[in-house]
């Protein structure tokens, strides 16, 4: 008839959590009641696929044979939402149209402006995150000619980076 919020109380038996709900007493014969659990399971980044919960009805007046269990298996899907940041220091790059590098010179400054690319990868939630792959491709030439000397890598925060093949290859 009207709704109730059940008294539950957690504990732990035989090494398994357990949560008990008195329905309250006395209910008159033949009574159907219809229950909602909302659980809150923490941990379950190692939980596989699906939680699976047992269910018991028991009654303290009259002991039953028949059998009062019944397994409920609740599909567990993780969300999370990444975001990807980046900036370019400059922000702009303007080179002459005639202009070319100095194809054998080690000195930075002779193959062109000093541009810095700065990613972050955010992960907003709601769950946790890990194995993240993130593939950034960056063109290195346009034309057959080199565009971008991509001259070194790095990382915060506990990130791997592997460096593309041919990074630094002019050696500048």
């Amino acid at each position: 008839q009207g709704q109730e919020k059940l008294s539950c109380a957690p504990r732990k038996e035989n090494g398994t959590h357990v949560v008990l709900c008195e329905l309250g007493n006395p209910m008159k014969a033949g009574a159907q009641i219809t229950v909602e659990l909302e659980l809150s399971v923490s941990g379950l980044e190692d939980a596989g696929d699906a939680v699976t919960f047992q269910l018991q009805l028991q009654s303290k007046n009259s002991p039953s044979s028949a059998n009062t269990s019944v397994t409920v298996t609740v599909p567990v899907e993780a969300e999370a939402t990444m975001e990807l940041r980046g900036t370019s220091l400059p922000a702009t790059t303007v080179l002459p149209a005639e202009w070319h590098g100095a194809g054998d010179s080690q000195r930075l400054e002779d193959h062109g402006i000093r541009v810095e690319h700065v990613y972050q990868l955010h992960n907003k939630g709601p769950s946790t995150v890990t194995g993240v792959t993130l593939h950034l491709a960056v063109p290195t030439r346009l034309g057959g000619r080199i565009l971008l000397h991509l001259l070194g890598l790095s990382t915060e925060g506990g990130v791997t980076c592997t460096g593309p093949p041919g990074l630094d290859a002019e050696q500048v």
